[in-house]
């Protein structure tokens, strides 16, 4: 295989820069994570678990650990962006594979993108008097030039993002606790007769815990990425169960459950229970967290199609490099421009639905290298190493999740 400098010089490209410490690629790790999805996703999970709902989110982070332990390893061993593709490729030998996998993880981060990105500017509007196609538009716009101005810069504007949201949660959380209980909210059913529910509600659950994933393709742009990478991923994946568990702990003690179940704006009934005042903010917040999950899916999707470009047999042009800013620069236009019309011009509820289905589908693919891999001279010594069941249960785990969402 031609070697990634060798192609750099020959089309007279810069390579991407190591500027990313820990500290800001945790904070691009939760912010992923956590999304817009937890303002709905929290009355789902309570409508299905009840009580029991902090239980849920606590299961579904256990069921996204081995497959976080894979990625941790995978990204050690592998540290190059386009991670999925990079990993398949190096356990199979098969590029075209290896091209698919990547492309399918760039399609996930645009059509999450341009999800998010509506959902945003529909909070917006209710602030803005602005047609929503402009603000869409003027939005995406910033968030392209945030992208393109630097790694730092972006990660650094997304971890500030990741704050104002954690803040907001965190908001939540104590006007919850400090509310009035709900009725009835300490007569817990035996675990017993919660358990299909609490199945149920895990599966949801587990959905807010992706985004972990699109740590490993921002590994080209950190600081020893071979120690980095698995430590930030599993402290990312840690910090945002313990914030989903006090926020649904904080929603079922304020809100009855139905209600909860029943809102478009879950959050917004708990702190409407504790701090009336704050509802206005927490929508401020909303959109806020819809900005940080746009500009990391499309930092994400611009790395994927540079990895793609580079060495995965896609378009060379997809790899070059701003000399000054050390950012993939087509590859960053082309995600804005594919986000733009996706946003404006496509319903997309059955595309994101079909784009979790994908994402598990990657999981599997991602595990099962891992697995193959370990037949493989073992890694350098020191090296982070998965315990020996995690690409068994992670892939094990995926499969199951896939299986029982298409039920």
């Amino acid at each position: 295989m031609t070697d990634l400098r060798d192609m750099r010089a020959a089309a007279g490209r810069g390579g991407l820069r190591r500027r990313i410490g820990p500290g800001l690629l945790v904070l691009y790790g939760i912010g992923v994570m956590i999304g817009a999805g937890i303002y709905v996703l929290v009355g789902a999970v309570a409508g299905e678990a009840g009580l029991w709902a902090p239980l849920a989110f606590l299961l579904a982070g256990l069921v996204a650990l081995p497959s976080a332990l894979s990625y941790g390893e995978l990204s050690a061993r592998i540290p190059e962006s386009a991670g999925e593709a990079a990993f398949v490729h190096a356990a199979t030998g098969m590029r075209g594979l290896a091209w698919l996998t990547g492309l399918a993880i760039a399609l996930i981060g645009i059509v999450s993108a341009a999800a998010i990105l509506q959902g945003g500017v529909g909070y917006l509007a209710g602030l803005v008097a602005l047609p929503e196609a402009l603000l869409l538009a003027l939005l995406l716009a910033l968030l392209v030039g945030a992208a393109l101005a630097g790694v730092l810069e972006s990660l650094a504007l997304a971890g500030l993002f990741t704050l104002i949201e954690v803040g907001g949660l965190l908001m939540v959380a104590g006007a919850g606790l400090a509310a009035p209980p709900a009725a009835g909210w300490a007569d817990l059913p035996p675990l017993g007769t919660a358990l299909p529910g609490l199945a149920g509600a895990a599966l949801l659950a587990f959905f807010a815990y992706l985004g972990f994933e699109d740590m490993v393709n921002m590994a080209e742009e950190t600081i020893a990425p071979e120690r980095t990478m698995p430590r930030a991923i599993l402290m990312a994946l840690a910090v945002t169960a313990l914030i989903y568990m006090l926020v649904a702990l904080a929603a079922v003690r304020a809100v009855p459950v139905a209600q909860l179940a029943g809102s478009e704006r879950p959050l917004a009934l708990v702190m409407a229970a504790g701090w009336p005042a704050g509802v206005a903010l927490l929508s401020a917040i909303a959109v806020v967290a819809a900005l940080n999950g746009v500009l990391a899916q499309i930092v994400m999707a611009a790395r994927v199609l540079y990895g793609l470009g580079a060495r995965h047999g896609g378009p060379a042009v997809l790899a070059r490099v701003d000399p000054r800013r050390g950012t993939p620069v087509v590859a960053t236009l082309g995600v804005g421009a594919l986000v733009l019309v996706l946003a404006l011009a496509v319903p997309l509820e059955a595309l994101a639905e079909a784009t979790s289905a994908l994402l598990l589908a990657v999981f599997m693919a991602v595990n099962g290298s891992l697995i193959a891999l370990r037949r493989q001279p073992a890694p350098a010594r020191g090296m982070f190493r998965a315990p020996s069941w995690a690409p068994w249960a992670g892939l094990m785990l995926s499969a199951l999740t896939l299986g029982l969402g298409m039920v």
